[in-house]
């Protein structure tokens, strides 16, 4: 018996069948749901949930499934013809003061803005891109890879906005697009600052004592002709991809779905109908009591800015696709698109990713640490984007 009271048997933790935790539990459960149900009426929140999970599997899991295959292949393609090798080699002098991490990882900087927060997962689990890291620097990975996730979609969708006051998008853009990069820096500095402590700054994230080489100065390559390299990489970096696709079903099905339901609102017909992606609208709710806290700090033109934002939380393209309806109806300038791109990158459906990917990194018990460090990373990055608009507003 433990100094808390479990059992230990053959190292399996044992409770009493009957516990605290249990009945806490059941509580919780009953109460998220009967608030719910209340609200939406129990069939219909039961439908809604099923309905918003299988829509999810079919529009979003098998999306950015396909994602992670074409990432895979590339980033196999990039391991083994040595441009990895490159950018950790020309990047480290950048990479290593601004985020401490090696400066292979500027590749989940790029893997990820042109395509989603999975795509870091297809790197990682090369044994070869491992190897520049250190096991406290690997955790990381999905804080810094999250900042970035659809940043070109993002950034392209702000740009295109329409435009009825005549107000510069682009450059709201691309200050959004600086935001998101202080943001970073702030998420993957926090989560360092949390896995240095647990793993110390010496161990190796992948075993190198069996290499007989300085990885620093060679690189494993395949055996074969130059075009069997291309054909084998690309095809292996694919499979990687197909199981990443796989592992990040539960994370983005339960999470998203949850987090869906309490961002979204009922309807515009007014009736609930248990149709997927409806909701109770609670997250805008406390946008809207705490908008006294978030004008001075993200400078919003209306409260209802911070439902992007929110709705980032979840998935970051349900969150711009409210933006065209706020600034049509003046609910959003210039001003509000540099902050919603910030978050909207910085974020991009973290509480709905990160419990998948820190799970496919072999880091599961330190998600928390990762959704809290990028908590604040994606509000550093509002504020950022927020006061750098305002001040090249000034000067400009």
């Amino acid at each position: 018996m433990d100094r808390s009271g479990n059992a230990l048997k053959d190292k399996t933790l044992l409770k009493k069948a009957i516990s605290i935790e249990g009945i806490v539990t059941f509580g919780i459960f009953v109460f998220f749901f009967g608030v719910i149900g209340v609200r939406m009426g129990l069939i219909n929140s039961v439908n809604t949930l099923l309905n918003t999970a299988y829509d999810l599997l079919m529009s979003t899991v098998f999306y950015i499934m396909a994602i992670a295959v074409v990432a895979g292949a590339i980033a196999g393609i990039l391991t083994e013809f040595g441009v990895i090798a490159l950018a950790n080699k020309g990047l480290s002098p950048l990479m290593k003061p601004i985020f401490g991490l090696p400066g292979a990882s500027a590749i989940s900087v790029f893997t990820t803005y042109l395509s989603d927060n999975p795509a870091v997962l297809t790197l990682a689990d090369d044994k070869r891109f491992r190897r520049y890291f250190k096991k406290y620097q690997l955790p990381a990975l999905t804080n810094l890879g999250t900042a970035f996730g659809m940043g070109l979609i993002v950034t392209v969708f702000m740009m295109g906005l329409p435009n009825p006051r005549g107000e510069n998008f682009i450059l709201a853009a691309i200050i959004g697009n600086i935001g998101a990069v202080i943001g970073s820096i702030v998420s993957v500095r926090i989560m360092l600052s949390k896995t240095k402590k647990i793993y110390g700054i010496t161990e190796e994230a992948e075993d190198n004592g069996e290499i007989g080489y300085d990885i620093l100065e060679y690189r494993e390559i395949r055996e074969g002709s130059l075009g069997e390299r291309f054909m084998n990489s690309m095809l292996e970096g694919g499979t990687s991809g197909v199981k990443v696709g796989f592992d990040i079903i539960p994370g983005v099905l339960i999470i998203c779905s949850l987090v869906m339901i309490l961002t979204n609102t009922i309807p515009d017909t007014g009736v609930y109908t248990g149709a997927a992606y409806e909701g109770i609208g609670l997250f805008p709710w406390i946008g809207e009591k705490i908008s006294f806290v978030t004008k001075p700090l993200f400078g919003f033109t209306s409260p209802m800015g911070i439902s992007v934002p929110i709705t980032a939380l979840g998935a970051a393209g349900a969150a711009i696709g409210l933006v065209p309806t706020m600034v049509n109806q003046g609910l959003a300038g210039a001003n509000d698109v540099a902050v919603f791109t910030a978050m909207c990158m910085c974020w991009s459906g973290y509480l709905s990713t990160h419990v998948a990917m820190m799970d496919g990194l072999k880091f599961r018990k330190l998600t928390g640490s990762a959704i809290f460090a990028h908590t604040i990373g994606g509000i550093a990055a509002g504020i950022a984007a927020n006061w750098l608009f305002k001040l090249i507003s000034i000067i400009v």
